[in-house]
């Protein structure tokens, strides 16, 4: 049975990466949408001026483990019934829960404006996935926006989905996504978000501290190795978060590229530390970043199967070292 779990995770994690990766994001009926949807009823509810923690950790509560209990319910039952249903349910989940493709789909197009040097349309695009100020971004300016929301997306989209998955099947990777999502929402800090989206923000925390270490180890395997591991040292540290400054800190030393630095927020400009070092990004640096994020993915697939045959190679040996004594 153990070794029979351990072909079928893998199959698991390679269809579900396939199917991301042939079908994309879902344009329509998204489960993540319709969570988005649920999460800002709920911070309708009950975010107030006077929200507490507690009330945060509530509405946390209330977004996420409903659907979470009733997926692990669903796939339980589909265990007990069917030999192939659960292990398809699992692969489908994953791939509504991974954003691997989406996020070449979401960056190319931003990458060709620039190439193009339609400023105006590379403005636009670049604002639907970073929360920084586009108007009078310059090439660089956006080149750098994109680049980054890649290396830090790539953790947060595709290789915690990924942890969470092989250690807690389809409810992981749900729990995992939902989880980032309210951060996406929720966790701010701002007065008006600080209190009530203090919970979201630190569940997220915990569960990307892991995958991000990950994350920016394949990254600097998959790049200037030495200069990746000196900026994940030196600099990851200065980032105010704790998960994404070793991700991206990393990711900019793979590439030998200049991030970090200002950036304008709300009209008021801020200095950030910086990240990486070599030469100031370009819009060719978008698919080289795309690049090391998908061949980061496919490592931690080989990662997976090899890890998976190797289990069950090691159940057979002892059954067979106990039936055969």
């Amino acid at each position: 049975m153990l070794m029979l779990t351990a072909l079928m995770l893998a199959a698991c994690v390679a269809l579900g990466m396939l199917l991301d990766l042939m079908l994309g994001e879902a344009k329509r009926w998204h489960p993540l949408v319709g969570f988005g949807r649920l999460a800002t009823r709920i911070a309708a509810w009950l975010h107030h001026d006077q929200a507490s923690r507690w009330t945060g950790g509530v509405a946390w509560s209330l977004a996420v483990l409903p659907p979470v209990i009733l997926v692990q319910a669903g796939l339980l039952w589909a265990a007990r019934n069917s030999l192939w249903l659960a292990p398809v349910l699992h692969a489908v989940l994953l791939y509504f829960c991974l954003g691997l493709r989406s996020l070449r789909d979401h960056t190319a197009p931003i990458q060709a404006a620039l190439e193009e040097s339609d400023l105006a349309s590379a403005r636009q695009r670049t604002s639907f996935i970073v929360s920084r100020d586009t108007d009078d971004a310059d090439e660089t300016d956006l080149a750098k926006a994109s680049v980054e929301s890649l290396l830090e997306n790539g953790c947060d989209a595709v290789f915690g989905t990924l942890f969470w998955f092989v250690l807690l099947g389809g409810a992981g990777a749900l729990l995992y996504r939902l989880s980032n999502t309210l951060d996406a929402m929720w966790g701010y800090r701002t007065p008006r978000w600080l209190r009530f989206g203090c919970v979201a923000a630190r569940i997220d925390d915990g569960l990307n501290w892991i995958p991000a270490r990950l994350t920016a180890l394949c990254y600097a395997l998959l790049g200037n190795t030495q200069l990746a591991l000196e900026c994940w040292q030196y600099q990851a540290p200065r980032w105010p978060s704790p998960n994404a400054g070793p991700v991206m800190a990393s990711g900019a030393g793979a590439l030998e590229l200049a991030l970090g630095g200002a950036a304008r927020y709300d009209g008021v400009e801020e200095i950030r530390p910086p990240l990486g070092r070599g030469n100031l990004p370009v819009a060719a640096d978008i698919a080289r970043a795309w690049r090391l994020v998908l061949g980061s993915a496919m490592l931690w697939l080989g990662a997976i199967v090899l890890g998976c045959i190797f289990l069950s190679g090691a159940v057979r040996s002892l059954l067979n070292g106990i039936l055969y004594a």
